[in-house]
């Protein structure tokens, strides 16, 4: 039948979106009534479905190809006109939010749980981006946690699944949906922003690379891409095919995760360029030969030289960077007269900039960078402007990196994460520390003086709204920093993530290696919060 039901459900605790949306076990989205609930306080929340256009798609994790199925018989039970759905109920996250924003629709529902492993027994997640294609901004995630709190029935319909692997459009009662090619509009931008002419010629000249799409979203655009578009020889996307487990990788692009890229990039076959992608598509690794790119640094570089693509041969307008981040582009912000923005972590507080035009280029540390091109951060146009630049300079990477410091010094950086760390026990730590803040400036650590320790606080300059509690600064006199705070992109226990930051202007000791250059202020920083006496930890889990 394509009447739509109203099936009678129950408030469920623990909805609460976070700062990529809801994420959850997988298990925990399959119970009876949990996607459902989401769902349902999403177009709620929204000022109801009926006649708006939606986006719909994800990674193709576990449970992907199910909960669209569910998400569409809902959407049109609510009385939606029209959802654009990717092929096989696939979009990468920034393709998702170009979509979103090509097409003018109302907004758009995407399937990940980001660079969180995948399968029945890891994670799943869903979030709603707004109809600027980007995240929801807290005033909207109140909304919808609010609406789950007082659920009482959800609507749908009883119908066969839609054949999401063919093009074209079908009724789903009242409803059209829409199959299109998660890769083709996406692509097409990429080809405006940036000179493939310029990167086929240096391909042409002897220049190889290497592309880990990780078994997760970007096999298929950057295959497309990297492989049809700009002649890279068959073979330089490895792992292309998104798998529901992401094929047992853990889909996170870091030095950790992405170690088979990074052993080759290390290795005597080196190719000239290595690059990865996580599960959604939206976060990047970039490594030359025997040279790791950290993402502070990839994100300075880019501002630097982002004016050799064509998409901003006009000049940026400004940049912004997470205040985790380090603040290597604020120093080239200064020296090219941009405006600079430090911005609490969550890609959702880029969005007033980008849309009231103050920020082109925007990165956080946790290996997301991109532009005003989409709502998000981009991993494939990453690679792309970095390939770009490539070409345009005819240097390699750590030729590049070393003339960037050479001009404007060196931020040493690290991010320490502790992971699954009881969560009482984090709380405790954090709570401690934050009764420390003010009695800290003026103390001594480890040969260092501390000027300023404060709680990160954000007043957006657009809206002028407030968030506080950002996470815990702790800044030398000497600009050394230490940043403390939990992370809310886990699903077991907390995560303590420790950013490290020791800034170096050069010209000597500009190559050392950065745990050994961060060494003194990762002492204090284990000092200072009493990390072993809260986790039990004396090492991280991951170092990035």
């Amino acid at each position: 039948m394509t009447a739509p039901l109203t099936v009678p459900t129950r408030p469920i605790e623990g909805q609460k979106p976070g700062t990529s949306g809801l994420r959850k076990k997988t298990r925990v989205f399959m119970e009876p009534g949990y996607l459902e609930n989401f769902v349902q306080a999403i177009f709620d929340a929204i000022g109801g479905a009926a006649g708006k256009t939606f986006v719909l798609g994800g990674d193709g994790r576990y449970f992907n190809d199910r909960a669209s199925q569910t998400i569409l018989r809902m959407a049109a039970a609510n009385g939606a006109a029209r959802v654009i759905v990717g092929q096989g109920a696939l979009l990468s996250t920034p393709a998702a939010s170009h979509l979103i924003r090509l097409r003018g629709t109302d907004g758009g529902l995407i399937l990940s749980a980001s660079h969180n492993p995948g399968g029945p027994d890891e994670d799943f997640g869903l979030k709603f981006n707004t109809p600027n294609g980007g995240p929801a901004p807290e005033g909207v995630t109140e909304a919808i946690h609010a609406a789950t709190l007082g659920l009482s029935a959800y609507r749908t319909l009883e119908t066969p699944d839609i054949d999401l692997s063919a093009l074209g459009e079908v009724r789903l009662g009242d409803m059209t949906v829409e199959v299109v090619d998660p890769v083709a509009d996406y692509a097409a931008l990429m080809e405006r922003l940036f000179d493939f002419g310029a990167i086929r010629a240096l391909r042409e000249g002897g220049f190889s690379m290497r592309f880990d799409a990780m078994c997760a979203i970007t096999g298929p655009y950057a295959t497309e891409i990297l492989e049809n578009r700009l002649g890279f020889p068959k073979g330089t996307v490895v792992h292309g095919t998104p798998l529901p487990d992401f094929g047992g990788m853990h889909p996170d692009p870091n030095p950790t995760w992405a170690h088979e890229l990074m052993d080759l990039m290390m290795g005597p076959e080196a190719p000239e360029f290595g690059a990865a992608s996580d599960g959604d598509g939206d976060r990047n690794m970039i490594v030359g030969r025997g040279t790791y790119v950290s993402p502070s640094d990839s994100l300075a570089v880019l501002v630097a030289n982002a004016h050799l693509a064509p998409g901003y041969a006009a000049g940026l307008k400004g940049v912004a960077r997470s205040m985790p981040t380090s603040a290597a582009a604020d120093r080239v912000a200064q020296a090219m007269g941009l405006a600079a923005y430090e911005t609490p972590t969550g890609w959702k507080f880029f969005g007033n900039l980008l849309d009231a035009g103050r920020a082109t280029l925007c990165g956080e540390e946790s290996f997301g960078t991109g532009s005003d091109h989409v709502r998000e951060k981009d991993g494939l146009w990453a690679v792309l402007l970095w390939l770009n630049i490539l070409a345009a300079r005819g240097q390699g990477v750590a030729e590049i990196l070393s003339d960037h410091w050479q001009r404007y010094g060196r931020n040493y950086y690290s991010r320490h994460d502790f992971e699954a760390i009881e969560t009482v026990k984090a709380d405790a730590m954090m709570t401690a520390l934050r009764a420390r803040l003010a009695d800290l400036p003026g103390t001594e650590h480890e040969g260092r003086a501390v000027a300023s320790a404060d709680d990160f606080a954000y007043t957006d300059p657009v809206d002028g709204s407030v968030s506080t509690g950002q996470g815990v600064r702790i800044v030398f006199e000497d600009g050394a920093r230490i940043v403390l705070r939990l992370s809310g992109t886990g699903t077991s226990g907390a995560t303590l993530r420790v950013y490290l930051e020791r800034y170096v202007p050069g010209p000597e000791d500009l190559r050392l290696d950065p745990q050994e250059a961060l060494a003194p202020i990762i002492r204090a920083a284990h000092a200072l919060a009493d990390i072993p006496g809260y986790t039990g930890r004396t090492a991280p889990d991951v170092i990035t």
